[in-house]
């Protein structure tokens, strides 16, 4: 379970104050698939960082499974992300350096993962690149380094997913296979899926969808289906 309550986010902005995300509560159960839209600007971006423990909120708090992040030291939230959350972002973020096997392969190997190698090579069968692994990211392209990012991001078995516009920088094409692709794995491992999106398409076939104006929540709606 996520559970924010009256998270505010405000920030600098020259001699004014900011506020980008404003009075904003509400709870993902498990296993939920949710996609967050709005406008540019709206915070959807700042609030999968709140709920990732990669920024702190100025005002109220997000919880976890029952513990607040908030009150998290850099080591306990560091320990949380790496024991509960993945994450698929719009740029690929891959190690350039690493082959696409070894980019799935490390976050395994941190954790000290008894099957790292095993593990790493089903993940890249599940993202259809299995003849892919030793390619590099630049050797790569788009879909597949993203189809990498996703493997990565499930490398751990995290219970929750945050994909922050994963098919922003890809074709349509790329984008829907991208998408199902993320849809089949979020099954597979009844994992937590939250979406941020401008696709409205995309947003559709989620449980259910909030939508985000000015900083606050404008709808929070369950939908008639789940694709």
């Amino acid at each position: 379970m996520i559970t924010l309550s009256n998270v505010t986010k405000t920030v600098k902005s020259g001699s004014d104050d900011l506020t980008i995300l404003n009075d904003v509560s509400f709870e993902v159960p498990d296993g939920q698939f949710v996609s967050v839209t709005g406008a540019s600007g709206s915070g959807k971006s700042t609030l999968l960082g709140l709920i990732a423990g990669l920024d702190a909120p100025t005002d109220g708090d997000i919880y976890i499974d029952g513990e607040s992040i908030v009150a998290m030291t850099e080591d306990e939230l560091a320990d949380t992300r790496s024991k509960k959350i993945g994450f698929v972002f719009q740029s690929f973020h891959l190690i350039p350096s690493l082959t696409a096997f070894e980019n799935v392969l490390i976050p395994l190997e941190i954790k000290g993962a008894a099957d790292a190698k095993e593990r790493a090579a089903r993940l890249l069968e599940d993202v259809e690149l299995t003849n892919r692994g030793h390619h590099y990211p630049s050797e790569l392209s788009g879909g597949e380094q993203q189809r990498i990012a996703i493997a990565r991001a499930f490398a751990n078995r995290p219970a929750i997913l945050l994909a922050d516009e994963p098919t922003g920088n890809l074709d349509s094409k790329n984008g829907s296979h991208i998408f199902d692709l993320m849809l089949q794995m979020h099954d597979a491992n009844d994992v937590t899926l939250i979406l941020v999106t401008h696709d409205h398409g995309l947003a559709a076939r989620a449980e259910r969808q909030i939508v985000l104006v000015d900083g606050s929540v404008d709808s929070d709606d369950l939908l008639t289906h789940k694709s």
